[in-house]
Order: structure tokens, then sequence, then C-alpha cells
């Protein structure tokens, strides 16, 4: 038993079923609290005004409030990790530092420098599973190998989850953290050197109530999830894509709601669905874990002999697919969706992901760098997989021959253009049925709705069975080389 230990909170900012926390409470009499805004990540961000850190600032307001209330609070510094948190044991006198195990190749290396520089002091550096549910070596092959595939990733997770029971959320015990004196508070955004967002822009619901207000409403919808996942225009997803990543909610407590709403006896309903796709997350998860070149290159190297579209023409047909001016309504619509509100539906992100690849042949990482700067939920793991899934160059990619028709997805998913209205008003008049591709209108059709190819329509970019060809073409250099 510790006198007195150190909890580092990162990407876990509630005090429930938090691994380090509890494990902390477990072992130690008290327990000191802590969060650093990381300048090695801040100092990086092209923009003062950052949805992202404004989220952490809030969550990290709520949180303090629930430390408090049991007797704690919460540490807040700005600055480097690596000198930070051993600064900050050593002032504090504790004998471990607590923290929850990140994934991404930076933040290992960065927990390493930091293990080693509190070894020196002679003070503990303990890791705990807590943004998954099985980690490490808990799920492997026959063969003792990291699955690469996702289907029988999944059934063996399924029976893992089985074998071990559903994951109980733990009952630390209470009173053993450390008070803070009340002038100790969390820093304004003005201190660590950012300013609000746009107040017009959609308010995220922050912390942990923001989180438990989603999940109580999804929750009333989740049977129909199956069905209406796939449709942005609907109300169909859990939308705590975000509170997953910050970890003001637990996946273990998602994951029991799943169980709870029947994903284990209905394979096809709507709580297994959305069972699947936190599933997909570990897995994911697994893979950067594991496989830590995904984040420089194709998982499968013979993708990195794709030559993709340089020069003049490449770098103005990106920036018109990231200001949404590609000439395909959806696609455009997507773009703009996430440009306004930093958020996009998961069936726009393969949509876009694959035209940025296949219909403009261009390097998938262009795409997964510009979503990294704008998705309010941005995770290293999930954006690379969905990319490389998209672009056919990952682990259990979609095949390169498979190829989204931005014109049928359109017409498929967002039918009565609802959503496109919603983000390409200067559309609004076109009618339903010309709405997918208003650019086939004729002279008379476009001065019946007001609305003029050159001026609200755009041509587009390019021709879709024509960009199609070539990339048939492009992707043929590994057409006949095996996988690893």
């Amino acid at each position: 038993m510790f006198d007195s230990v150190l909890v580092w909170f990162r990407r876990d900012l509630r005090d429930t079923d938090h691994g380090a926390l509890d494990e902390a409470l477990r072992q130690a009499r008290r327990v000191h609290c802590a969060f650093i805004f990381d300048r090695e990540i801040l100092d990086a961000l092209p923009e003062r005004a950052d949805r992202r850190v404004e989220f952490i600032r809030d969550s990290l307001l709520e949180l303090d409030q629930a430390l408090r209330l049991r007797g704690g609070g919460l540490i807040v510094r700005h600055g480097w990790p690596r000198e930070e948190i051993p600064r900050l044991a050593q002032e504090l006198g504790v004998a471990a530092v607590f923290v929850n195990r990140d994934y991404e190749p930076l933040s290992k290396r960065r927990d390493a420098a930091v293990a080693a520089t509190l070894r020196r002091a002679g003070i503990d550096f303990r890791s705990c599973k807590d943004q998954v549910v099985f980690d490490g070596e808990e799920i492997l092959n026959r063969a003792g190998h990291p699955y690469t595939v996702f289907t029988p990733y999944r059934r063996a997770w399924l029976a893992r989850l089985t074998e071990d029971r559903p994951p109980t959320p733990g009952q630390p015990p209470t009173g053993a953290l450390a008070a803070l004196p009340a002038a100790d508070q969390v820093p304004t955004l003005h201190a660590i050197g950012f300013r609000s967002s746009d107040p017009g822009a959609p308010r995220l619901a922050t912390g942990m109530s923001g989180a438990q207000a989603l999940l109580d409403d999804f929750l009333g919808r989740i049977a129909r999830y199956a069905e209406q996942r796939n449709f942005p225009a609907s109300k169909g997803v859990s939308y705590l894509s975000v509170h997953l990543r910050f970890g003001t909610v637990s996946i273990r407590h998602l994951v029991l709601h799943a169980i709870a709403h029947g994903a284990l006896l209905d394979p096809a309903g709507g709580a297994a669905t959305w069972l699947g796709e936190l599933i997909w997350r570990d897995f994911y998860f697994m893979i950067l874990d594991h496989f830590p070149h995904v984040t420089e290159s194709a998982f499968r190297p013979a993708y990195d002999a794709i030559c993709w579209e340089q020069g003049t023409w490449a770098d103005e047909a990106f920036a018109a697919w990231c200001t949404g001016c590609t000439g395909y309504p959806l696609v455009d619509a997507a773009m703009r969706q996430l440009n306004q509100t930093g958020y996009m539906h998961n069936r726009l992100r393969m949509l876009v992901a694959s035209f940025l690849s296949k219909d403009l042949g261009l390097d998938w990482r262009r795409g997964e760098a510009y979503f990294a700067s704008k998705l309010n939920d941005f995770d290293l793991a999930a954006n690379n997989g969905g990319w490389q899934w998209a672009a056919s160059t990952g682990c259990d990619a979609q095949p390169y021959f498979r190829i989204f028709n931005p014109l049928t997805q359109s017409e498929r998913f967002d039918p009565a253009g609802k959503f496109i209205r919603r983000y390409l008003p200067e559309l609004s008049k076109v009618p339903d049925r010309h709405l997918h591709a208003p650019w086939r209108m004729s002279q008379s059709e476009q001065a019946a709705c007001a609305t003029f190819v050159g001026d609200a329509i755009r041509q587009p970019l390019v021709d879709h069975e024509t960009a199609r060809q070539r990339t048939l073409a492009r992707y043929s250099v590994v057409r006949n080389r095996a996988a690893p």
C-alpha cells in the first residue's frame, strides 16, 4: 500500500469507472489528481480557437467539481508533460504515478520518457487499461499473432467478452482523494493561449453530464440504429464519438448498455450493430498498438507503390475538396458540415475519403491530415484506420476495385436532399430529381429554379466513371502483390 500517489488524467476526463483512478484508490491511502495541457500538442495547433481545446477545458471544470465533491480536486498545469509530471510528483512527494495506457506512438514515447525520469527519482510508473475493452495480447489468433481482419477479430472479441463476463464498472473506495486549496482553479482558455470558438457555431455537450445526456437520448433510439445510422439527415447515431475520444464516458459503460439492449441476443438488431462499431474502435486501437508504421505509411507496404496525383491540378483539387467545391453535392455538403461544425457523419466520412483517394487520385494521407485538423472527435487510431480502409491500403480494407459512386451514394442515403440543402443552401431551389446531379439540368430547367451552372451549380471536378478507370489503372501496381 502506497502512502500517496498521483493520477495523471489525459484522455479519460471522468471520475467513474476510471482504470487508473480506481486502481490508485485501491493501492494508496491518498490520491492526487492532475491534468497537463500538453504544449507539445497545443503549440502545434494552427488555430487559437479550437473546439477540442474548449471541450477539454469545459470537461475539466466538471471533472474538477466532481473530484472536489469527493474531497479532492484537479491540479492543472500548462507545459510539457515530460517535465511537468516528474516535477509535480516530486513536489507532492508521491511514491507512484498512475495513468491509463495510450496506444499512439508519440504518446508511448512520451510515457516511456516520463517513466524513465520518475524511476531515476525512485517513483513508480503504473499504467492501466481504460480506453478499450481488450488490449495488448488479450485478443490474439491461434498462431499467437494480432488479428489483421476484423470479422475473426470480432468473433474472438465477443468470445472473450462472454468468457470473462461483461465488464463491470468497479466500485472504488471513497474518501482517499487529496484535497486542493479552493483557490487552485482550472485555468481559462486565455491563460493557455486560446480563445472561445465562434459563438454562432453549434455548441458541444461537454463533460460527463453531456455524455450521459447523449447516451440517454440514444438509448431511446438504439433499436433503430441499424436502419438509421447511414442517413446523415436522420438522427440515427449516438453522437458520442467526441466523448469516447476524451473519455468523458467509459467504453465499458457503453458495452454494458449495448448488452442490456440485446446486443448478444439479436445479431441483426440495433444494439448489436452499435456494439460492432465499438468493437471496430478496439480493433483500430489494436492495429495502431501492434503496427505503428500505419501512422506514416500503408499497412500493406505494397500499396506504398501507388503513384498519387501531384502538381498544380492535385493541389487545386485538394483545395476544392477541403472547401466543399467538388461539384458533387453530397461530398460538398459533407465537407461543409465538417468545416462548420467539426463533425461529419460516418457514412459521409467513408464517401469523402473514397472520393479523395479514388475519384481525385490524391494521397489518402492528405485527407487524413485534414480530418485530424478539423474533427472534434479526432482519434489517430480510428482516423487512420478509416482512411486506410477507404483507400484500400489498410488491413481488412475495402477492395481497391470497390469505389463509392458519389451519385448513387447521394441518391441512396440522402434521397430527399435534406442534408444537402442544409449545407448547400445555394441549391435550395433545385428540384429533388436533379439535386444529386444538378449540372445535368437543361437551360430551361436551370432558369425555372433560378439556379445556374457556373453560378450556384459547379461542374464536377472529375467524371466518376473516367476517374474509376484511372483508379483501377493506378492500383494495378499492387494487383498481383500479396499482402503481408
